[in-house]
């Protein structure tokens, strides 16, 4: 994992857990000595995330509770919706991730279009509405600047 990735993965974490700045910069002085994320190496920056970890930070991808977490979507292209949307989580681009975040980000951005958006991406079946959902994600993670795959896809 990059630095910058790091970075971000800490600010999300601090966000998660409600830390604000100076809270964060004293956790980061605590841990390692340093105050500025920036001055920082890539151990120093994985310290202060195990200690996000260990104050209750869960990153995603991380399942919540015991056990193996959510299960996966039965379709394929549902299932690449939250790849991408892991992908900009782990870069800190979205403000909440996992699959709460995914299914506000579909509602906040169909919900006027389509006039109904179901509770959980996962219940979803109509591909045009998938095919929609895969590309506003694909245009964010280009905007972003998040490297994605798209084997060929829409």
């Amino acid at each position: 994992m990059t630095d910058r990735s790091l970075q971000r993965m800490i600010h999300v974490g601090c966000r998660e857990l409600g830390l604000d700045a100076d809270t964060r910069h004293d956790l980061q002085l605590a841990v390692t000595g340093k105050a500025s994320l920036r001055d920082m190496s890539e151990a120093e920056l994985q310290a202060v995330v195990e200690a996000l970890k260990s104050r209750g930070f869960k990153p995603f991808g991380t399942p919540a509770r015991g056990g193996r977490g959510r299960p996966p979507a039965r379709r394929a292209d549902v299932r690449y919706a939250h790849v991408l949307w892991r992908l900009m989580a782990e870069r800190g681009v979205v403000r909440q991730p996992g699959p709460r975040g995914l299914n506000a980000f579909i509602r906040s951005r169909f919900g006027s279009v389509w006039g109904s958006v179901p509770i959980d991406i996962d219940a979803m079946t109509d591909h045009r509405q998938i095919a929609d959902i895969l590309d506003a994600l694909k245009a964010m993670c280009q905007r972003a600047g998040v490297p994605y795959r798209d084997g060929g896809r829409r």
